[in-house]
């Protein structure tokens, strides 16, 4: 069995290094045809997008028939557009479209004793194992699911059995573990590798699909400049090759600060973040640095939507960022099943509600400035807040602006974690 971790230089892996380290991962194996599923483009900077571009050349040179299923989860798919920036020269009719809703099979089901016992009592309900049928298809030789293992809101760390059970699961599976999760507790989950949501996924691989031939290939970067840096790809058929890839996360892309931070200011890529669902990390991934009255402000002038499906989108319009509290007696409330038969976004809402700890400030298109104050959050206009705040004027960390005032800048929230060192050490 193939195993292979490479670690770089702080600027990176080549691409030579890439394509070298993914060719090995090939030998000795007798291929027709191989499933590739790589992150959306709500993960663009995983770098996988070259992972997906290189497995598909160098497995179509050898005479191997490949298809690409993005784990887009519960988000949009793929466009056009997002596909050339990040696939490359692979054609955009290769890409085959995951649907969580309707192109799944139920595997069968982890049991709510269990998830007792890895909850603390917190969730004692069964949750149903699904996944796209394509993955259960006897025709492929190998399942190549790659990702960035990066500190995750849901999980713990990304990637590994959540790419499967989430980028391709279905929606009782992601409905429910997100729940889960948000029960459970973010500040209690975020950059820990074992979490009862972690355990729930790696349950369903070791119980439902120990079958299929699956080789996960995992990166850890940053980006910095417009520039993706990966310190390291991890290659192999077993949990350690995950194991291995949190250890260098864990290093790589998780910052303290001495104190709570008083202002923070995010800076979300309007390519890569286009509503709140996914823009929210900003405040997922800063919420244990931030000081008891603070602000976090979010630049984001792309974010024209909220969820990123019109079911979800409408159900966050409807009940806004209420707040974990109301959240949770809104599930109680019959008048609520739409949002009980969408757990995942009740969850959502937990996760993005610091319940009036610090104020969250998004800064959006003038458009969307009365929408967001309609869903909870304060709002801005986007130009004004970038000639406060001009991104390719900031550098990364505490700063002093020209008035006396003392931000703490964050170029891209979704690929780190920032916390409060005092906190955490208490």
């Amino acid at each position: 069995m193939h195993k292979e971790y490479l670690a770089a230089s702080p600027n990176g892996l080549t691409r030579d290094e890439f394509r070298g380290a993914l060719q090995r991962s090939l030998e000795g194996r007798e291929l027709k045809k191989v499933l590739l599923l790589p992150p959306d483009f709500t993960r663009y900077n995983s770098n996988c997008g070259l992972v997906c571009n290189l497995y598909y050349h160098l497995l179509r040179d050898a005479g191997v028939e490949v298809d690409i299923m993005p784990a887009v989860g519960s988000h949009y798919a793929v466009t056009r557009e997002e596909a050339d920036i990040m696939f490359g020269d692979i054609p955009y009719e290769a890409l085959q479209y995951h649907n969580w809703r309707t192109d799944v099979v139920r595997l069968g089901t982890v049991p709510g004793d269990y998830l007792a016992r890895l909850s603390d009592g917190l969730w004692t309900e069964s949750i149903d194992v699904e996944i796209d049928r394509r993955v259960l298809d006897p025709s492929y030789d190998l399942i190549i699911s790659m990702g960035q293992v990066v500190p995750h809101e849901v999980v713990g760390m990304g990637n590994y059995t959540k790419n499967l059970f989430v980028g391709v699961g279905g929606s009782d599976m992601i409905n429910k573990s997100h729940m889960l999760g948000a029960i459970y507790g973010l500040e209690r989950i975020i950059g820990r590798d074992h979490t009862p949501v972690r355990d729930l996924y790696d349950y369903a691989l070791e119980h439902f699909l120990s079958d299929r031939k699956i080789l996960f290939v995992q990166t850890v970067c940053t980006a910095s400049e417009g520039a993706i840096h990966t310190h390291g790809l991890f290659i192999g058929e077993d949990r350690d090759t995950f194991e291995a890839a949190v250890a260098l996360a864990l290093r790589t892309n998780v910052t303290f600060v001495d104190t709570g931070i008083r202002k923070c200011v995010a800076y979300l890529d309007p390519l890569e973040f286009r509503s709140t669902w996914v823009g929210n990390k900003a405040i997922y991934r800063t919420r244990k640095a931030m000081a008891d009255g603070g602000e976090l402000i979010i630049l984001a002038p792309g974010v024209q939507t909220f969820g990123e499906d019109s079911v979800i989108d409408q159900l966050l319009r409807k009940y806004g960022y209420c707040g974990s509290a109301k959240v949770l007696a809104h599930l109680k409330d019959p008048a609520c099943e739409d949002l009980r038969n969408m757990q995942s976004v009740s969850a959502h809402i937990i996760h993005s509600s610091v319940d009036g700890r610090f104020r969250i400030t998004y800064a959006v298109a003038r458009d969307m400035v009365e929408p967001v104050k309609g869903i909870g959050y304060n709002a801005m206009d986007i130009e004004e807040a970038l000639r406060l705040y001009n991104p390719d004027r900031l550098s990364p960390g505490y700063q002093t602006m020209p008035d006396g005032e003392e931000i703490y800048f964050i170029p891209n929230p979704a690929i780190g974690l920032w916390i409060n060192r005092e906190t955490f050490e208490r």
